[in-house]
């Protein structure tokens, strides 16, 4: 097979825009957000500030650090000019987030020339039409061209060419591999495993046993470059999530409950607007060590109410915990629901005593919970998220990172 793949990446995009718009902050450090860091140019990053980083902090490591207010509808207005500038050269583009997606030139060579020249027009268009840098990787599968823009970055392309990939890959570490985040390339490093040479060299077996089954088989076949997927120009999300990274936080009632609020709110009003419901509720929970465990519960009845899915988490979170009561701290707390249909008619139950009554949406509880949510997504479809909530999520608890930007990176339901 031929390397016709490309993954292009826009480059800091948040920043860049800011960049853009404001010409006096171009080489400087900037960071979108103010209490908390949405977003970081490359001059910030050089100083060790990331996004999800506390403003304070960002501030300590870099005193010259400049904070933006973020221009949300041009990020959405320029992301979608990104792609239409690569839907001009293929048909076959997947857009993966606000500001990357892969794509297949493999029929359209004969009209632009060769994957790589159409990928360095690609990154002309971008920089002279819309002034934004972009980083392009061309391979031979979908995992080595996200790697290959990775390693192109800033503002670079990288073409991995086919009889060569193996002896590129394996000298990258396992860090860029797609799905490997700091715990697993903790326990990775645990066994003297840091490049992605090391990982293919690793029994399958031994990987099964430290990752569990999925997660050592996948990293084992990407490490070889086995990667059948293709392109999915009809992408559409499987699952809705959302997380909250903590910091250090006691493992307690008065944090976690707050924080599952606050995300099943999140979750929960993007299933309602596209009258979907999920079956599968899934809970991540990493430790202060960054070790993550997830736990989930499959149900009859599809769920998209706040109040429900709030509950049903915290359930999922105290069996973690009560599973390693040794573990006093959290650093992030996520939810994900799958299993996605869609919702057209509710099917009335009767009250049976059951214990689950109020989570299941046909009985009266569970009607009840549902004319709420309809009732608070009118009013914030009309006067704005902020207008009313549920509990500590209108009192305003994590207002630091824009609901503006939430959308933006929720937006691929």
């Amino acid at each position: 097979m031929d390397a016709t793949i490309l993954h292009a990446d826009l480059d800091a995009f948040y920043a860049s825009v800011e960049q853009l718009l404001d010409p006096s902050l171009r080489g400087k450090p900037i960071a979108v957000g103010g209490g908390v860091v949405l977003a970081a140019s490359y001059e910030a990053k050089a100083f060790g500030v990331h996004s999800a980083m506390p403003g304070r902090r960002a501030r300590e490591l870099c005193p010259q650090l400049i904070f933006v207010d973020g221009h949300f509808k041009e990020y959405q207005r320029l992301g979608d000019a990104v792609m239409n500038v690569i839907g001009d050269f293929t048909p076959l583009v997947e857009r993966i987030s606000i500001d990357e997606a892969f794509a297949d030139v493999v029929g359209c060579t004969h009209l632009f020339g060769s994957p790589e020249e159409i990928a360095r027009a690609i990154r002309h268009r971008v920089r002279t039409e819309l002034g934004l840098p972009i980083s392009v990787g061309v391979a031979r599968t979908k995992h080595l061209a996200k790697i290959a823009s990775q390693v192109a970055k800033p503002d670079g392309l990288k073409v991995v060419d086919p009889a060569t990939e193996l002896d590129f890959l394996h000298n990258l570490p396992v860090a860029l591999m797609w799905g490997v985040g700091p715990a697993t390339q903790a326990r990775l490093a645990g066994i003297g495993v840091t490049t992605i040479g090391q990982l293919a060299r690793t029994s399958p077996r031994a990987l099964e046993r430290l990752l569990g089954p999925a997660v050592g088989e996948k990293l084992a076949a990407l490490a070889w470059n086995r990667d059948p997927r293709e392109i999915r120009t009809d992408h559409r999300a499987r699952s809705a999530g959302a997380q909250s990274a903590l910091g250090r936080k006691p493992a307690e009632a008065h944090v976690i409950h707050p924080t599952l609020a606050h995300l099943a709110d999140r979750i929960g009003a993007r299933l309602r607007a596209k009258s979907l419901a999920g079956r599968t509720v899934t809970v991540r929970v990493r430790f202060a060590d960054l070790r993550a465990v997830t736990h989930a519960a499959t149900f009859d009845a599809p769920v998209s109410s706040t109040a429900s899915l709030t509950e049903i988490a915290e359930d999922l979170v105290r069996a973690v915990l009560a599973r390693h009561s040794d573990e006093r701290y959290i650093s992030l707390l996520a939810i994900s629901v799958s299993h996605l249909e869609k919702v057209s008619r509710l099917q009335l139950e009767l009250a049976l005593g059951l214990a689950d009554e109020g989570r299941r949406p046909g009985t009266r509880r569970g009607m009840a919970r549902e004319a709420a949510d309809r009732a608070v997504d009118k009013i914030r479809d009309r006067f704005g998220w902020g207008a009313v909530g549920y509990g500590s999520v209108a009192l305003g608890a994590y207002r630091s990172v824009p609901d503006a930007f939430r959308e933006l990176a929720e937006r691929d339901l």
